[in-house]
């Protein structure tokens, strides 16, 4: 059950957004608690950019959800979709959305990959979808947090936002240890780090329970995305990244840091 504390700070990232942009509505089908998209973060450098107008540069990182296997085509992909909606909602702003997902791939290795990344486009945020590959090749929890810690340090040192986009939710790892282990490290990170965390788990299993249609998202294997699933996913990482647009430490109520608890197996 998710704490009064991190609804109210949910609440008011989308009252202070909505001064400037409101996130868009979701599709029907897409449908879940802000509470279950997203944490809430600061956005600064990005902020920083959309304030001055015109272009930003955005890295879309990470595995087989990054890169779009089981999309129709690639246009379909979450980053294609992010673009749309993104320029569609911040009037004026050109999105620069570089797609350089690999299947299959880890933390690690996406973080020794990212230093190349990063010097090549120069991006004002990364997008790094992260954690479904390291649950199941059974990556021990402490090393992959300190993975994801260390690049996210390297990242903001380097006046970069950073977004964490977290594990799918698949019925047939929602009992398995090593799976929850590694949300919860990530949960941890991107609180510890004070970084913007998109609940990708909680929204898709909200949707699976919730919704008629049970949430068909998947491919046939299981675990991979269809087009539904991407565009859910396009659309709940803009929501995260717009509602936090605007919010500043100040913005957030003296004592508190912008997590909540971690994810109920």
């Amino acid at each position: 059950m998710r704490s009064f504390v991190a609804t109210f700070l949910l609440m008011a990232a989308c009252m202070t957004a909505s001064a400037q942009t409101a996130p868009p509505p979701l599709s029907p089908q897409c449908e879940a608690p802000g509470a279950d998209i997203s944490t809430v973060a600061p956005l600064p450098h990005l902020a920083e950019k959309l304030e001055k107008g015109g272009r930003v540069r955005i890295l879309a990182i990470g595995s087989s959800s990054t890169y779009g296997i089981g999309a129709s085509s690639r246009r379909k992909t979450y980053p294609a979709q992010l673009r749309g909606i993104l320029e569609s909602t911040l009037k004026g702003t050109e999105a620069i959305i570089t797609n350089r997902g690999v299947s299959g791939e880890v933390a690690q290795t996406t973080a020794d990959r990212l230093r190349t990344e990063v010097a090549l486009e120069k991006p004002d945020v990364v997008l790094w979808q992260l954690g479904t590959n390291d649950a199941l090749a059974r990556v021990p929890p402490q090393d992959f947090e300190r993975t994801v810690n260390s690049t996210v340090e390297w990242l903001k040192s380097a006046n970069i936002d950073v977004v964490l986009v977290g594990l799918q939710y698949t019925p047939q790892f929602a009992r398995d240890d090593n799976y929850f282990a590694i949300r919860e490290a990530l949960l941890r990170a991107a609180a510890s780090r004070n970084v913007l965390y998109v609940r990708r788990y909680d929204a898709m299993q909200f949707i699976a329970r919730n919704h008629p249609t049970g949430g068909d998202m998947m491919t046939n294997d299981g675990l991979h995305l269809n087009d539904m699933g991407y565009q859910c996913m396009a659309e709940h990482v803009a929501h995260a990244v717009i509602a936090n647009l605007f919010i500043r430490k100040k913005d957030l109520p003296k004592g508190e840091t912008p997590k909540s608890e971690a994810p109920a197996k």
